[in-house]
C-alpha cells in the first residue's frame, strides 16, 4: 500500500514538527507527506521547509480553511490511500501498519480507521510511543458508521485514510467554509459507499483543548449544517435506503445532545424544543432520560452530571448513547 499523508497546517508551529516526525517514523514508511500551509502567520510553513526529508512536501495557499487544505491535499496526492493527520496530533510508529493489516482483513472497505487516545499536552514535545496490546488489535468492519459511532467514537480526523479514488470519485469532497462537523460529513457519506475497516487499538494521540485546535469547540447552539443536509439527503434518498433511518437517528441523537447542552445552561424550555425535535429517537431511553432530566433534575446537578458525561469538548463525538 502506498500511503500519502495529508496535514493541514494553520498556525500550528509548535506542534507541527512532532506530528510530521511521527508520520517519518512509521515502520510502514509513507510514499509522501503532504504538509498544505493555509496562510499561516507564525512561521508553521518554515518549520516544515527545513525537516530535511525528501518526502516532505510543503504546499502553500492562501487562507480557505481546514477543508480547502484537505481537498488540496488530495488533489496533490500520489499514492493509492490518503491518511490524514491533524497539524497538532501524531500516529503511533505501527499506525500506518496497522491500517495495512486491517486491509489485508477487509479488503472491500475503501476507508480505514483507528482507535486514538486524547490528551491535554500544548508543549508540543514528541509523544513517546505508547504501549499497544495485542489483545485489543483486532479489525473491526463496519456497514452502517452511525449505528457504530453512538457506541464509542470509532476513529477520527486523525487517525483515518481513504483510497484515492474513492476520494476523487465524491460528488464533494469536505464542504469548505464550515468549522465544525466537516470531517465527519466526509466520513459518513464515504461510508455511505464503502465499508469501514477500523483497528480497535488506540494507534492516533490527539491533543484536546488546544487553541485553534481542529478538535476544539464550544456548546453548540444551532444543529450543524452537517447535519441540517444529512437529515434532508436522507429524506429526498441521496442518503442509501438501507441508511435512511439510521441518518434520521443521528441527527436526533445529536438534537438530545443539544437538549442535555441547554438544560446544563439552565435553559429547560430551550431543552424540551430540542427534544420535541428529536422525533426519531423519541422514547427512546436516552431521550426518555433527557426529558426527565428536564422536569426534574435541579439545574446545577443536570450541569455536573452532563460535565461528567461527556469529558470532552466535543460533547457529541465522544458521547456514547446512554
Amino acid at each position: 500500500m502506498k500511503f500519502s499523508v495529508v496535514i493541514p497546517l494553520y498556525n500550528k508551529a509548535r506542534f507541527v514538527e512532532s506530528a510530521v516526525q511521527s508520520v517519518l517514523a512509521q515502520t510502514l514508511a509513507p510514499l509522501e507527506v503532504i504538509v498544505v500551509d493555509d496562510g499561516s502567520t507564525d512561521g508553521s510553513a518554515e518549520r516544515v521547509a527545513a525537516i530535511a526529508d525528501p518526502r516532505v512536501r510543503l504546499v502553500r495557499q492562501p487562507n480557505g480553511g481546514v477543508s480547502s487544505a484537505r481537498n488540496r491535499g488530495i488533489d496533490e496526492a500520489q499514492g493509492d490511500w490518503v491518511a490524514f493527520l491533524d497539524a497538532d496530533d501524531a500516529w503511533h510508529p505501527e499506525f500506518l501498519a496497522a491500517l495495512a493489516r486491517a486491509h489485508r482483513a477487509c479488503p472491500e472497505a475503501d476507508m480505514l480507521g483507528s482507535r486514538f487516545h486524547t490528551v491535554v499536552e500544548h508543549s508540543g514535545r514528541p509523544f513517546e510511543p505508547w504501549p499497544v496490546p495485542e489483545a485489543f488489535c483486532e479489525t473491526e468492519l463496519i456497514e452502517d458508521l452511525r449505528q457504530r459511532w453512538m457506541k464509542n467514537t470509532p476513529l477520527c480526523s486523525s487517525s483515518v485514510a481513504v483510497r484515492v479514488q474513492r476520494l476523487r470519485e465524491m460528488p464533494q469532497r469536505f464542504i469548505e467554509g464550515e468549522a465544525w462537523g466537516e470531517d465527519l460529513d466526509m466520513w459518513f457519506r464515504v461510508a455511505d459507499r464503502t465499508p469501514v475497516a477500523v483497528v480497535n487499538a488506540p494507534y492516533a494521540m490527539i491533543r484536546g483543548e488546544v487553541p485553534g485546535s481542529l478538535t476544539r469547540r464550544t456548546r453548540a447552539r444551532h444543529l450543524p449544517p452537517f447535519l441540517v443536509r444529512m437529515r434532508q439527503d436522507a429524506l429526498d434518498g441521496t442518503v442509501p435506503p438501507k441508511f435512511r433511518r439510521s441518518a434520521l437517528w443521528f441527527v436526533a441523537q445529536l438534537q438530545i445532545t443539544l437538549a442535555r447542552e441547554a438544560l446544563a445552561d439552565n435553559k429547560r424550555f430551550e431543552a424540551l424544543w430540542w427534544l420535541s425535535q428529536a422525533r426519531n429517537a423519541m422514547f427512546s431511553r436516552r431521550w426518555m432520560l433527557t426529558l426527565a432530566m428536564s422536569l426534574l433534575m435541579p439545574v446545577g446537578l443536570a450541569d455536573r452530571w452532563q460535565r461528567w458525561r461527556v469529558r470532552s469538548a466535543d460533547s457529541f463525538a465522544q458521547e456514547p448513547v446512554q
